[in-house]
């Protein structure tokens, strides 16, 4: 509806033209139903007070009841397998409306958001906006704005997706019942919204009649309803029933069919509704009223396609062509490429749903029977049809799998044998292209689509040695088609991090970038990522995590750092976790509290680069592992890891420990910092009255010499000046005996606790640890088995030896400005 005045401004194309004027249609991603305030529905334009939908990689919002009505036109990220559509000029992608109060048009500068109706446009690359008058007047090429170095270009990214489901491509966890699966045997929510909007009218002068539109929907029992007057004709009934299914054809070319309820059951209903009925009846509903009609195509002899370019390089969009009973595919050919001025193509049918569907017509099938055989199964399947024209050109499939899990330090043989064993993978078309060893990973290369389908879905199932695998499929990123100013961006989130803020996070930034960089650690953790830019010469990380996350994608980046070719990414830190003292050190805040991811993205951009150093600490027990039987048994292999903030011996890593063990046993309350700080306070407060002798069960050597301890609980060795969620454990006292601590002067600053109260006063900032030592090289003697941790990572170590040493410096980067 408009104002009269404002007709001259309406210019966004109605729902049931829309998917005409998408050259290369793009199926949206979508997410699991949810509840979004404040946004509206961009088919039927109503604000989402139910379940509603959105897409992971674009704006778009849309009632459950909309979702099959949703034009095919997201984000393009990738080219798809052979076709070199995706051109190194890029236009802007326009969405309509979902713009806050105080968004500024680009043109005219005034304010084209709202929030109480759709309104104004917002590109989905560089994010500018107008409003709907004035967006038309904006040069169409994009250059992907603010973050235009960071974006990784979608002609830089090649990707073999059929067969694979949106949610496959973009690496997004599958939490939910897709709306188009076959084992709908109930009326689905696509049927809410009409019923609701039915039910508005009370007037008893008309009725609720159900309308299916083929024999897909009386498959799926997926109707629609419609209200029309009890005394109603045919041609009433036929324009209600295509404005239920946005269709904007002459009804003349329409007709309704009934069928009972118990037809619905019948094995035969299929055929029972192919047979010709009466149309001209004067009046739809007699004595007896139907309770179902289905809307029919009336035949015809012949019609007029389009036939479409898409990617080709001509001169035009799509080429009408009036086709009849006698037209064949190669038929259609002929009269085609002189049109186009091109030769040897083949015809693709294509259609235009949420989920894009494509099929190759052979050469001598009848246009026509295709149509109708389309329009039977779905007249507004049909009205979203396209057929398009494309080389001929026989392409090599080459589908990259990230398989893990695997058992580590194996041959590439071996690694062929397991998977030949568990997941009976076909030689001729399955080959290892990349084999991680230490991480227990390969990448599979698969010239077979089927084979690539089948390999993933079997992999979800499959355990090797009881651990179970994990398969990502990821893309190919061709390093040569990057701009040389350009330096992506690659994401890494924890979702589990931060009181679950991940998952908000995870969508914001595939929305502000290319999805293709955006990685979810909890889904075959950083290796994937890695892969997928071991070719880009150089690039940038962003890790969304706490310090136990940053330190397991830096240990990632540590092993696999020699097969890339940017082999010392600079990394920035968004804190999620409870203590966050790297993030504090960096000057990135004590945690994220909900800023604007974009501008998040801005100071990652304008962040300076730091040295870091990182350790590596070698854990070598002496005594045999726990459960050996009567003793009798190896001694535990050596355990190396990296640490990057801090190392902690006795209760400080008892403390860790309890905490690990409670939110193992209840994971869902520990989803705010508040709670899980409160949780170590009441855990440190059991362990007052506790008595230890620490300096009796180790000793320390540094640098080559002892170092007798004093009476403490808790040995701790820091490499940043934050512990304990930002306490200064060593303290900003001056001392003559020490070097003044930098996090990237070779050093190591060791220090001492003497219990939970002394821990309590440093947090508090009423002391300081005891200062002990300071070295780049150290050795621990555990007499007993003592709890230790590494950057939060709790275990009890059995007695042996502890050697840290410097695995040389890191960088990083910092914020310029506090954001605390």
């Amino acid at each position: 509806m408009s104002h009269e005045k404002c007709l001259k401004n309406v210019k966004i194309p109605c729902s049931c033209i829309a998917p005409s004027l998408v050259r290369v249609p793009v199926a949206h991603c979508f997410g699991p139903p949810g509840h979004y305030k404040r946004k509206f529905c961009t088919v039927c334009r109503k604000s989402l007070e139910s379940l509603a939908f959105r897409c992971e990689v674009c704006e778009l919002h849309v009632h459950t009841d909309c979702i099959l009505f949703a034009c095919s036109d997201c984000r393009q990220c990738h080219q798809d397998g052979h076709q070199e559509h995706v051109s190194d000029t890029y236009h802007h992608h326009w969405r309509e409306g979902n713009l806050s109060s105080s968004a500024r048009c680009e043109v005219c500068k005034k304010t084209c958001g709202s929030s109480e109706v759709l309104s104004g446009m917002r590109c989905e690359w560089c994010g500018i906006l107008a409003h709907a008058a004035c967006y038309i007047i904006v040069t169409p090429e994009c250059t992907f704005g603010r973050l235009r170095n960071m974006i990784l270009p979608p002609n830089c990214v090649q990707l073999f997706s059929r067969n694979f489901s949106k949610l496959h491509c973009f690496r997004i966890s599958e939490n939910f019942v897709s709306v188009f699966t076959d084992e709908d045997d109930d009326v689905d929510g696509s049927t809410q919204g009409s019923v609701k909007d039915v039910q508005i009218s009370t007037d008893s002068s008309k009725q609720t009649v159900k309308i299916f539109d083929g024999n897909d929907a009386v498959k799926r029992n997926q109707f629609r309803l419609i209200s029309v007057p009890r005394i109603a004709k045919n041609e009433e009934v036929v324009e209600a029933a295509l404005r239920a299914y946005y269709i904007n054809d002459d009804q003349q070319e329409y007709e309704l069919q009934t069928f009972t309820q118990q037809a619905l059951l019948s094995d035969d209903v299929i055929n029972r509704n192919d047979a010709a009925e009466d149309s001209n009846l004067g009046s739809v509903f007699r004595e007896s009223v139907p309770e179902a009609w289905i809307i029919r195509a009336k035949p015809k002899d012949e019609e007029v396609i389009r036939i479409y370019a898409a990617w080709l390089k001509v001169g035009m969009a799509y080429v009408s062509l009036r086709v009849n009973k006698d037209s064949t595919t190669q038929t259609v050919i002929k009269e085609v490429l002189p049109l186009l001025g091109k030769q040897c193509f083949q015809i693709r049918s294509m259609f235009l749903l949420s989920l894009v569907q494509r099929m190759v017509l052979d050469n001598q099938e009848l246009i026509l029977n295709r149509l109708k055989d389309i329009r039977k199964t779905s007249i507004r399947q049909m009205n979203q049809t396209r057929f398009y024209i494309v080389e001929n050109s026989k392409s090599i499939v080459r589908v990259n799998l990230f398989v893990g899990g695997l058992p580590p330090q194996l041959s590439t043989e071996e690694y062929t044998n397991i998977l030949k064993d568990e997941l009976a993978i076909k030689t001729n078309v399955v080959s290892v292209s990349h084999v991680y060893q230490a991480q227990g990973a390969v990448v599979l290369e698969i010239s077979c689509f089927s084979e690539a389908e089948r390999i993933y879905m079997l992999v979800k199932d499959t355990t090797v040695n009881d651990k179970p695998l994990n398969a990502v499929v990821i893309p190919e990123v061709r390093a040569s088609k990057i701009p040389q100013n350009c330096c992506p961006l690659l994401v890494f989130v924890n979702p589990k991090s931060g009181g679950l803020k991940g998952r908000d996070l995870l969508y914001s930034f595939r929305k502000l970038l290319n999805p293709h960089q955006v990685f979810e650690l909890t889904n075959g953790g950083p290796l994937p990522g890695f892969h997928t830019f071991s070719k880009v010469p150089s690039f940038r990380v962003l890790v969304c995590g706490g310090d136990g996350t940053v330190g397991w994608v830096l240990g990632a980046l540590e092993e696999i750092r020699h097969k890339l070719v940017c082999s010392e990414p600079s990394v920035a830190i968004l804190p999620l976790g409870t203590g966050n003292d790297l993030g504090r050190v960096l000057r990135w805040g004590a945690g994220y509290s909900g800023e604007d991811p974009y501008t998040i993205l801005v100071s990652v951009d304008e962040a300076d680069d730091v040295l870091m150093d990182r350790w590596t600490i070698l854990l070598d027990a002496e005594e045999p592992a726990e459960g050996a039987e009567n003793g009798v048994a190896e001694p535990e292999p050596p355990k190396i890891v990296q640490m990057n903030n801090y190392c902690g011996l006795g209760i400080d890593a008892e403390l860790s420990l309890d905490f690990h063990h409670a939110r193992e046993e209840e994971p869902g309350k520990f989803n705010s910092r508040f709670h899980n700080k409160g949780v170590y306070v009441k855990v440190g407060l059991q362990k007052i009255s506790h008595t230890r002798n620490l300096h009796k069960d180790i000793k320390l050597q540094v640098d080559q010499h002892e170092v007798e301890l004093p009476s403490i609980e808790g040995l701790i060795f820091i490499n940043i000046p934050s512990w304990g969620s930002g306490a200064d454990l060593w303290g900003s006292e001056s001392d003559n005996r020490f070097e003044k601590p930098r996090i990237d002067d070779g050093l190591l600053e060791v220090v001492g606790v003497t219990g939970v109260v002394h821990m309590g006063q440093v947090q508090g900032g009423f002391r300081s640890g005891i200062r002990i030592a300071q070295g780049s090289y150290f050795r621990v003697t555990l007499l007993k088995p003592i709890p230790v941790q590494v950057d939060g990572e709790p275990w009890i170590q059995a007695p042996g030896q502890i050697i840290i040493s410097a695995a040389g410096p890191k960088v990083l980067r910092a914020a310029k400005e506090k954001t605390e």
